[in-house]
């Protein structure tokens, strides 16, 4: 059977410890076995990312950059193999997994921006002959820990600008699905990266742990549940560590009466259903502002969900694969059978489905509930999985303030064609990041990402501008020149 190692320093490395399966979730088969990184592993990962530091920090901008253009064109001639993988390994169907794949090649795209990205700011004669200028200086060695839901495109909003910054880099992904993250990162050294400067480590809590509490590590960039993120937080920054950790959601949509109704729905199917509901974006409530708009949302979504076509992701033609896990699977199921136990309209249920050739698979059908309440534990939890609740309310007004009342302010979004409606949503709702007729507003690579309240841990986003000011930390110089035989008497005024 295959074993997926680690990569440390340039080279494949199996510290002959634990190890964990990996499944193919259309099939329920294990694939490979992956080695669980002990605390040894992470310290060898990070000794050499720190010996790798000193020459990669000295390295212009510029040459980073060619590296990062040689690594984008490389991503896309493997982008069929890299898919394969994702597949393979998370479920998602070929083309979703393609189009996570493009979003990641976009944040290399950006990262190729260093020279630009890293300029700073010059200011001559500030006092008398004296200039100024910030510069932007790598931290050294960090970190990135990510999920399982993305294992290409979250490592990728990353590593690339940690990189391009001077940083060396060491990543944790996912234990579930971690062939397609290792395979991306051998690519950096077939695009001329130095060893030591990338590294990723495959692991459990054992790894993430030693990544938290090791002295070398700099700063840490999270993804994942709110109460990880939570303590990825508040572990790193108890031991000195700059955090970022991206957490939870439980994304609404809101259908105003003057909707588009079709196209809604349409972009509502995608928004709920793609990837088997297991994204940080995915819409979970859709808010009817009337019953009649709920009414309509519910006829309309319920022809489409019944014929969604679900199956293996390697099959073309499929819209949703299967969940990650029996496990996964298994806790969906039941927060399923709770919306039931607590009153909810279950209108589409999904636990029974039966795909052929693939009866061992860890599958669940597309579930609609109506009539949701927000006392109810589907509506408060991040259920990840093929679930939309719809939510009746009889105002603009009451749906914001549902929303802003949850812990969770990663994404929502709003269907109207009311010029007024979509501005004073976007200006007073309490999240993160906003859609206005966009079901998912996942920002692009030159904006930044993240969420508001329980759904963001720490100051900065990740990737796009806020990236750089991760990965870098600002030192301002002032610096005077006096003329050669001119002498001056203390001064001890604060100087202005």
């Amino acid at each position: 059977m295959l074993t997926i190692e680690h990569f440390i320093n340039g080279q494949a490395f199996d510290d002959q410890g634990r190890y964990q399966d990996v499944f193919n979730p259309a099939t329920g088969q294990t694939v490979a076995k992956v080695a669980l990184g002990s605390q040894d592993t992470v310290e060898k990962a990070m000794e050499a990312a720190k010996a790798a530091f000193p020459a990669w920090r000295a390295t212009p901008p510029l040459k980073r950059a060619q590296i990062m253009f040689r690594f984008k064109q490389l991503l896309e001639q493997n982008k069929d193999k890299i898919c394969q993988l994702l597949t393979t390994e998370h479920g998602k169907v070929t083309d979703d997994a393609m189009g996570e794949l493009t979003r990641g090649i976009e944040n290399v795209e950006y990262a190729c921006g260093a020279p630009e990205l890293l300029k700073g700011e010059h200011s001559r004669n500030v006092g008398p002959g004296i200039d100024s200028w910030s510069e932007m200086q790598p931290l050294g060695v960090v970190a990135g820990i990510t999920p399982f839901n993305f294992p290409a495109m979250v490592p990728l909003w990353m590593y690339p600008m940690a990189i391009v910054c001077g940083n060396t880099f060491v990543l944790k992904p996912s234990e579930r699905d971690p062939s397609a993250p290792l395979f991306i990162g051998k690519l950096l050294k077939e695009a001329g990266l130095p060893d030591g400067v990338f590294n990723v480590v495959n692991g459990d809590k054992t790894a993430v742990d030693a990544l938290l509490h090791s002295p070398t590590v700099e700063a840490i960039s999270f993804v994942g549940s709110t109460p990880i993120a939570e303590y990825i937080y508040a572990t790193g920054t108890a031991h000195g560590k700059r955090v970022q950790a991206l957490g939870g959601a439980k994304n609404h949509a809101v259908v105003m009466p003057d909707a588009d109704i079709d196209n809604a729905v349409n972009a509502l199917m995608g928004a709920a259903y793609g990837s088997c509901g297991e994204r940080c974006m995915a819409i979970s409530v859709a808010v009817c502002v009337g019953n009649n708009v709920a009414d309509d949302v519910v006829a309309k979504l319920s022809a489409q969900v019944k014929t969604l076509r679900i199956g293996s992701g390697m099959v073309a033609g499929q819209e949703m694969g299967p969940l990650i896990t029996e496990a996964q699977l298994n806790r969906v199921s039941g927060l399923v059978d709770n919306g039931v136990e607590e009153g909810a309209n279950l209108v589409i249920d999904g636990r029974d489905i039966a795909v052929a050739g693939h009866e061992q698979g860890f599958f669940l059908g597309g579930c609609l509930f109506d009539h949701v309440q927000a006392d109810m534990t589907i509506y408060q939890t991040e259920i990840f999985g093929p679930v939309l609740c719809v939510v009746r309310v009889e105002s603009l007004q009451q749906a914001m303030d549902m929303i802003n009342k949850h812990e969770y302010g990663n994404g929502t979004c709003i269907f109207t064609r009311d010029g007024e409606a979509a501005r004073y949503f976007s200006d007073h709702i309490q999240v993160g990041m906003v859609g206005v007729n966009v079901p998912l507003p996942v920002p692009s690579a030159y904006h930044s990402f993240g969420g508001w309240k329980r759904s963001l841990f720490g100051d900065l986003s990740a990737y796009g501008p806020d990236a750089v000011r991760f990965y870098t930390r600002r030192k301002t110089i002032s610096q005077r020149w006096p003329s050669s035989g001119v002498r001056e008497g203390s001064q001890f005024a604060f100087p202005s």
